[in-house]
């Protein structure tokens, strides 16, 4: 089967979400095309001449600019089965079945793939996988994606996943709808193996985009401890949650001898009512605990937010630029973390509260987003004033120091005075959703 596995958007990164099943569909002799739609042109003579076109849906973003390539591919090549796979096709399927989508694949995709290909039907439980190295052949080169910026060097990033899914169930998070508590790793030796290859095609720095990379803290450090031994001089990033770095802070050092040079964090909010309506399992205590942890080891903390929950008001949005200020992590924070409104995608636990579902205003299709608005008009008004702030300074090129400046003055109406200090290393993607 002549098989076309596209993605829209992955954060700057080179898909694995291609990779991984492109492995798995070549090995069971089909021939497919990878494209990157972010970096490469539609391949519409591909398409033409396809018996599938699989769309890979990990992210919102992803997923709105797919919409109109789905109604593109199925214009070209009207008997093509069209495929959606990912964490957000599931909680879409009703809307991509509008557009024409045949097949809807959640989590652990990659089976499911090659029996859709082969004729079969999908698995009706979340599988345990015994994974393949993925096949990153026909992809863009790394060196086409984010970089790593650390001291003013640009280094080249590869990408991998060491797990998937999660133990826990967050109730703004896009993962618990499709996994719902469960826990799936990747097995060690593929794990190293990407990171091998992409090694060897220059990558100096390594991202773990694990959901969380301490759901199996045990797997996580026996597979960074030997790509350390492998390739001392290679640094990586990894996503955890607060919950896992304040139990298992004992770790902190080995992360950062083994080449970590940031971690993470969905902090979400510096509430502890609103943490505990997101179900986060920590609390503002805890984060202000591991931030000082980091410090004190000597790793950074790269915390996220989301600044404009439906709890918001003026008064804790002005707390929450004090506590970033005073912890000492404005040179941490993206800027747009300082400017993100929740979504409530389709299937959202967000839903069972009561006072989100009398909030929500219907739900969008474009968007694909419930909509929902503050009953304050000012709080509108000011959620859109930052969020374009924001985009501002960075189509300007403002530092981090410069755009929280600017946050800090349209909030509290007074210029902020931040001593400069050295750059903490990051990635040069700002979109996280």
């Amino acid at each position: 089967m002549r098989i076309v596995l596209l993605s829209t958007y992955d954060m700057g990164r080179q898909p694995f979400g291609l990779a991984s099943p492109a492995a798995w569909l070549r090995r069971a002799g089909h021939e497919v095309v990878c494209a990157d739609l972010s970096l490469e042109r539609f391949p519409a003579a591909a398409i033409c001449n396809a018996d599938m076109v699989a769309f890979h849906l990990p992210m919102h973003t992803a997923t709105r600019l797919s919409a109109p390539l789905i109604e593109r591919a199925r214009g070209l090549n009207p008997a093509v089965r069209l495929c959606c796979y990912g964490l957000y096709a599931p909680m879409n399927a009703e809307y991509l079945r509008g557009l024409g989508v045949e097949t809807i694949l959640g989590g652990e995709f990659e089976a499911d793939l090659v029996r859709v290909a082969g004729g079969g039907s999908v698995a009706e439980v979340l599988e345990k996988l015994t994974f393949v190295n993925p096949d990153r052949s026909g992809l863009p080169d790394l060196n086409r994606y984010a970089k790593l910026r650390v001291l003013g060097v640009e280094r080249t990033v590869g990408y991998t996943e060491a797990s998937r899914g999660c133990k826990h169930l967050c109730r703004h998070c896009p993962v618990v709808p499709v996994y719902r508590g469960a826990f799936r790793v990747v097995q060690p030796d593929v794990v190293l193996a990407d990171v091998r290859q992409q090694v060897v095609a220059g990558a100096s720095h390594i991202t773990f985009g694990d959901p969380d990379f301490w759901n199996g803290p045990t797997h996580a450090m026996r597979i960074v401890e030997a790509m350390h031994a492998e390739f001392p001089l290679l640094t990586y990033d990894a996503i955890i949650k607060i919950e896992h770095l304040r139990r298992h802070c004992e770790l902190l050092p080995e992360l950062r001898d083994t080449g970590c040079l940031f971690v993470t964090s969905a902090v979400e909010s510096v509430d502890d009512e609103v943490l505990r309506k997101l179900d986060k399992g920590h609390t503002r205590a805890d984060f202000v605990a591991v931030a000082e942890e980091f410090r004190r080891v000597g790793l950074t903390l790269a915390p996220t937010f989301i600044a404009f929950l439906p709890w918001t008001t003026r008064e804790s949005y002005a707390e929450f630029l004090r506590v970033i200020r005073e912890l000492d992590l404005v040179p941490n924070v993206s800027p747009v973390q300082l400017a993100l409104r929740l979504l409530i995608p389709a299937g959202s636990r967000m839903l069972e509260l009561e006072e989100i579902k009398a909030l929500v205003t219907g739900f969008d299709s474009r968007a694909l987003t419930h909509q929902w608005r503050y009953g304050d008009e000012r709080m509108n008004t000011f959620a859109a004033r930052i969020f374009a702030l924001v985009g501002e300074a960075h189509k300007a090129g403002a530092s981090r120091a410069e755009t929280f400046n600017m946050v800090w003055k349209e909030t509290f109406h007074e210029e902020l005075d931040l001593v400069a200090r050295a750059a903490i290393p990051y990635l040069d993607e700002p979109w996280y959703c």
